[in-house]
């Protein structure tokens, strides 16, 4: 974890600066969540209304003075911003409030530091905290750029602002060559997966939309599920029987968010890639959730960006529980309702997944010649076999047949 570390903070001010982007009330809402996930007790809330972010310090410096007043009053230890701040801004807000002071994406690189709990998950973290401090090193203060004296590391007269940003520049190198082995890695997972006619399943969303939840519930895989944003960062994958015989792997991958910072998008693309890769992807939505919708379109644009729209997509309307006339609303082929928590709806959706699942094996009886036994063990070995028993004339059994094969054996259909 970078310098920035808050566990030890407790008591914070989220401050916005309010230019007509975005729902300013709505951000500062989601921060507060995030505040309280990373151990955090949010005081007060400051939006200043303003056509622009100030260059310098983003709310303006007679708001900061009033807020210092503010901050003083309340004993606060933190000032969380609703935006990036640049390494200027940072230096001169902390200038006039003399509190310390971090943006939305130290808060977030924060979580992510305590939750990532794959090696990685780590990786992947670390990358996103070095990509994000490398920029900021400048301005920091003059103890940065004082001329260092290394020994066989540093050049003559380099300065020390220097010497930090090649350290943090190899260590970013190291760390992408890292993941890039990680990434082989998990392409001959996935090749090995598309050879044995694994069908996969990636159940994306916002974060806190119930992925962990519902994961659990269909396959009692006892991942973290808690009432938090960001409760999972690592990619868990577990086997699931849908009705018609066929078997899918459920992918789980990490919660979206809006405005998530750029370095952590492509940090994380590799584990969003599994939503790429995937054979139908299960788009979950909190329906009580009062920017449902627009949840749901920050999954949309990831989605978009990650190459994904020629993949079958289902829309599960989780939380059906907490949403008064939720009975009233119309689901279609592709839209199902469920509650993840309490257990409803989930054979609807198991139906709704098979479906729209595409069609790679079909299932039949077949009365197999005891001279073609060698049939059954093709069978087996591209399909599933679900029952055979034995007749005079021959092997009866029931089995998922992949489409490939299905010539050889269409005419003992019985």
């Amino acid at each position: 974890m970078t310098d920035n570390t808050i566990n030890e903070i407790t008591r914070a001010v989220l401050v916005s600066a309010d230019t007509g982007e975005f729902d300013a009330e709505r951000s500062l809402d989601e921060l507060e969540e995030l505040s309280a996930t990373a151990g955090v007790e949010v005081l007060a809330r400051v939006i200043q209304k303003r056509p622009a972010c100030d260059s310098a310090t983003v709310i303006g410096s007679g708001r900061l003075e009033q807020l210092a007043e503010e901050a003083a009053a309340l004993d606060i230890d933190l000032i969380i911003f609703d935006c990036e701040l640049t390494a200027n801004q940072t230096r001169n807000i902390e200038k006039i409030l003399d509190i310390r002071v971090i943006d939305r994406t130290t808060l977030i690189l924060d979580i992510f530091a305590q939750r990532a709990r794959s090696s990685e998950g780590r990786l992947q973290v670390e990358l996103a905290q070095q990509k994000y401090r490398l920029p900021r090193l400048a301005g920091k203060g003059v103890e940065l750029s004082r001329l260092g004296g290394g020994i066989g590391t540093r050049g003559p007269g380099e300065s020390k602002l220097e010497t930090d940003k090649r350290h943090i520049r190899r260590r970013i190198e190291a760390l992408e060559a890292e993941l890039k082995e990680l990434e082989k890695r998990r392409e001959l997972h996935r090749t090995r997966r598309k050879k044995d006619n694994v069908l996969t399943a990636a159940i994306v969303g916002y974060t806190n939309v119930g992925k962990s939840t519902l994961l659990n519930a269909l396959t009692d895989a006892g991942v973290l599920a808690e009432n938090k944003l960001f409760a999972t960062l690592d990619t868990t994958s577990r086997s699931l029987e849908l009705p018609d015989g066929r078997s899918v792997m459920l992918i789980d991958t990490v919660g979206l968010i809006r405005r998530l910072p750029h370095d952590l998008v492509e940090a994380f693309k590799s584990t969003l890639e599994e939503a790429a890769n995937s054979d139908i992807i299960i788009n979950l939505i909190d329906i009580s959730a009062d920017d449902g919708y627009e949840q749901s379109e920050v999954t949309a644009e990831v989605l978009k960006e990650l190459g994904c729209d020629g993949i079958p997509r289902i829309d599960v309307l989780n939380k059906c529980d907490k949403l008064p006339g939720a009975e009233n609303i119309r689901c279609d082929e592709k839209t199902v309702k469920i509650s993840a928590k309490q257990g409803t709806g989930l054979d609807d959706l198991l139906e709704c997944i098979a479906r729209n699942l595409p069609e790679t094996s079909v299932k039949g009886k077949f009365s197999i010649p005891y001279d073609k036994t060698g049939l059954i063990n093709t069978i087996r070995i591209d399909g599933k076999i679900l029952s055979e028993e034995y007749s005079p004339e021959g092997t009866l059994i029931e089995a998922m047949v992949d489409k490939k094969i299905l010539h050889l054996i269409e005419e003992y259909r019985v």
